[in-house]
């Protein structure tokens, strides 16, 4: 019954990273498209501003 454990699984970072550049790509075009450069600029600047803070509240969290 203890043999059971789970074995090891492919690591998908990297295609979880190719889809989220994907996405990103055609969510911005879709917004160029619509409302021009300025909303994909604030919202690169949101979307970085958020990756930085989130960096940063991990760093804390590990010590």
């Amino acid at each position: 019954m203890d043999d059971h454990y789970p074995k090891r699984v492919a690591d998908y970072t990297q295609a979880s990273l190719v889809m989220l550049f994907v996405n990103l790509l055609w969510i911005f075009v879709a917004l160029w498209s619509l409302f021009g450069i300025g909303p994909v600029l604030i919202l690169a600047a949101v979307l970085n501003h958020l990756i930085s803070r989130l960096e940063r509240l991990r760093r804390r969290k590990r010590g």
